[in-house]
């Protein structure tokens, strides 16, 4: 199976406030002008989402806002964000930026938009996307695509057998369906739907001459120790594999640790990613990680609390970068290997805009 999603958990909230940095509260401190926001991240132990609360925590502090931050202990708990969303309604918030989990939360968005809440989606847009009001992202498709077009390039005429490690197995999450898809697509590999969802390993020709054959997909959870696991399971199929996909940068660390351990080296393996995180582009430095695509948490953030500080005070909705009710927040492939007709930025550009630790 080639689209690959699910993985469910118990649930653990996180609730802190925060008002210019002062109110250690999860609630308002009765300041009837005081604007409230709750931001809904999917863990607190992913450092994508650690930047994530911190440009929200500096947007809130910038603009008076109080922040309530909720995060699940895991990637793909539902519930907690459920009941974050319903705590947003109860005290009165004025807006909610949340990274769904999944579809289960879908109904607790639309009992908050319905409440007069203004709902934005960071990170993943929900399916369907009107669920919120506006989605604040990277364009996780075209991430995808600039890590399969750079691979493509430096395959040149040589054969893939790729080993693909995503998010979920059986929960579909667009972010991980877009990264997967738009590697496939960026990399000259079109697929059908029987193909996608068989069980047989697809086979073809990639557009420089050399073929490909897909050993098939494990989820990570997006977590190191998932990446690692996901990676040996890919192995035990194929020990052949030669390009490796991953959902996010700590999927591919992990997967390079299994690589290393079956005795493999950076000469034998492409492995790409997406985040940019600066762990991720000193790996890429290191040629842990031959590129990634940088995208920007710390932005989607920012530009959320700001855009649910100015709807309240002039009434103006933010804008759509398309017209689909989608903000593109930026992303971009780095590499210490640039490929011919690539567009790419090295890593010492990229630690400059990096975020994490």
């Amino acid at each position: 199976m080639l689209t690959a999603f699910a993985f469910s958990a118990a649930a653990a909230l996180t609730l802190t406030g925060c008002a210019g940095g002062s109110n250690s509260d999860a609630t308002p401190d009765g300041d009837s002008d005081e604007i409230g926001v709750s931001l809904i991240v999917k863990t607190n132990s992913n450092p994508f989402f650690i930047a994530m609360q911190n440009g929200a925590q500096t947007a809130a502090e910038a603009n008076g806002v109080n922040l309530t931050l909720a995060a699940g202990k895991e990637d793909g708990d539902e519930d907690t964000q459920i009941q974050a969303i319903e705590a947003a309604i109860s005290k009165g918030d004025a807006g909610i930026l949340i990274t769904p989990n999944g579809p289960a939360v879908l109904d607790a968005i639309e009992k908050a938009r319905d409440a007069g809440l203004f709902v934005i989606a960071l990170d993943t847009v929900p399916d369907p996307a009107d669920a919120v009001d506006i989605t604040f992202a990277t364009d996780n498709y075209l991430a995808g695509q600039y890590i399969g077009q750079w691979t493509a390039e430096t395959l040149g005429d040589g054969d893939a057998v790729i080993g693909l490690i995503d998010l979920f197995d059986d929960k579909a999450v667009t972010v991980d369906y877009n990264r997967d898809q738009g590697f496939l697509n960026g990399l000259g590999v079109e697929l059908g739907d029987d193909q996608v969802n068989g069980d047989e390993e697809p086979t073809g020709t990639l557009p420089g001459g050399g073929s490909y054959e897909i050993v098939g997909n494990e989820a990570s959870q997006g977590a190191e120790d998932g990446g690692r696991t996901a990676m040996e399971n890919l192995l035990a199929k194929n020990p052949d594999i030669n390009v490796v996909y991953t959902i996010n940068e700590p999927a591919a660390y992990g997967a390079f640790q299994a690589l290393e351990a079956a005795g493999k080296s950076g000469d034998d393996v492409i492995i790409v990613s997406v985040d940019g995180g600066c762990a991720g582009v000193g790996q890429v430095a290191d040629g842990i990680i031959d590129a990634t695509s940088q995208q920007y948490p710390v932005k989607m953030a920012e530009l959320g609390v700001e855009a649910i500080v100015k709807l309240v005070e002039t009434g103006e909705a933010p804008e759509t970068s398309d017209g689909l009710d989608f903000f593109n927040t930026g992303v971009a492939l780095v590499t210490d290997q640039p490929a011919e007709g690539v567009e790419s930025i090295d890593t010492t550009e990229a630690t400059e805009i990096c975020w994490g630790e």
